[in-house]
């Protein structure tokens, strides 16, 4: 199936959809139930972030601005992982072999989960592709960005760079 069309259905899909209590700024993270990339057995516990800024971003193989932003959130990881930054890309592909073709083609130097379910993007209420969210050392949901446009990059650091200051108490 082509990109486009697999666009079209997930955009019908979404709009016929129930509306969503979408995660907003200020908001906790909910609860979110990912596994890793290769075993869907082998859940993810957000718990284990607890602590750390994370930059969630939710992405799939066919969105054309996922891939630009890969090499963004390498250099993100790259910087700041060891001040307390945990970047988790999110994979929303129905199938794991596109994903994992996608990601050899543009490799993550981050942690990569799944969420089969959609479990996780229906509770953060995602609409749009790539969809980020960035949260503090507490938990707190501090901002939600849609899309990936490489003009927006150096703000986006700015408030990684911002949180990362702040303590956790």
């Amino acid at each position: 199936m082509n990109s486009q069309r697999k666009l079209l259905l997930t955009l019908l899909g979404l709009l016929s959809m129930p509306p969503l209590q979408a995660a907003e700024v200020g908001q906790p993270l909910s609860a979110c139930s990912i596994s890793q990339l290769s075993n869907s057995d082998q859940p993810i516990l957000m718990d284990k972030f607890a602590g750390k800024v994370v930059y969630l971003d939710f992405w799939a193989s066919w969105c054309p601005p996922c891939a630009k932003s890969f090499p963004f959130l390498n250099k993100l990881h790259q910087q700041y992982h060891d001040a307390g930054l945990q970047v988790v890309g999110i994979n929303l592909d129905e199938s794991i072999a596109d994903a994992e073709r996608f990601l050899t083609q543009y490799p993550a130097e981050f942690t990569i989960a799944s969420d089969l379910t959609k479990q996780c993007a229906e509770n953060m209420g995602v609409a749009a592709m790539p969809a980020s969210y960035l949260i503090d050392r507490k938990g707190v949901i501090r901002h939600i960005h849609l899309g990936f446009r490489a003009g927006e990059t150096q703000a986006l650091q700015e408030k990684v760079k911002q949180l990362l200051s702040e303590s956790v108490l």
